[in-house]
């Protein structure tokens, strides 16, 4: 394997990491084992480990991988989520990319049912919603993914996430949904992508609200 710089904070990263990952496991993101949570370090990739419990995970629950196979690098004792290869996509594609979340999360269903006939969270919906404005997602366009079933289906849904990047004409989209209940989003580091994890709960939430009062009495909305 060819040799990797790692930050010289990297223990202080895993601590960070971990803390991020049982955050998130108590607001519902991250519930049970599913999900993950990375961030760059140097040229490799910190990660959450796979199968883990967040609520009970310690920077000791974090694997630091090669950046172009995801393999845990030499010295590290855990192995890397189902997911690796979606979050290593991202990292390869958009070199601003600092941090990366996986999430589990209620928002996706209320979601799901507003893209289009492609699998799109189209614009104009998003348009629609002064929310989308003010989170600053009005020019923004969501693409719905497979959701990943081991890590050989990863490396497709991977694919998948690169082919949705050089896809988008409105410019890199926020977030990616994956179907069923989860998305992908990332920031410059761990604080924005959780701040845009936020956002698009908030959008959700008021676009379902928006759905449920222009249902005529009688129909049923379905709800995350």
């Amino acid at each position: 394997m060819k040799p990797v710089y790692i930050r010289d904070d990297a223990e202080s990263q895993r601590h960070h990491l971990s803390a991020v990952g049982q955050s998130l496991c108590r607001r519902g993101w991250l519930p049970g084992t599913s999900g993950s949570v990375s961030v760059r370090s140097g040229e490799a990739v910190l990660i959450t480990a796979g199968d883990l419990d967040k609520r009970a995970m310690t920077h000791q629950n974090t694997v630091m991988v090669d950046p172009r196979e995801g393999l845990p690098l030499i010295g590290e004792s855990e192995w890397s989520p189902d997911e690796t290869a979606v979050h290593l996509a991202l990292y390869q594609r958009l070199p601003d990319c600092g941090a990366v979340i996986y999430a589990q999360a209620p928002c996706a269903k209320a979601l799901a049912p507003l893209t289009d006939g492609n699998g799109h969270f189209g614009q104009a919906v998003l348009k629609e919603s002064k929310m989308a404005e003010t989170l600053g997602l009005s020019d923004a366009c969501l693409p719905t993914l497979p959701a990943v079933a081991d890590r050989l289906d990863a490396s497709r849904v991977a694919e998948d996430v690169v082919a949705a990047l050089d896809a988008s004409a409105a410019g890199t989209p926020l977030v990616l949904l994956i179907q069923q209940n989860g998305l992908v989003t990332w920031g410059r580091d761990a604080d924005e992508a959780l701040s845009r994890l936020e956002c698009i709960e908030q959008l959700s939430q008021l676009l379902l609200a928006d759905a449920v009062a222009d249902t005529p009495a009688g129909a049923r909305v379905n709800a995350p």
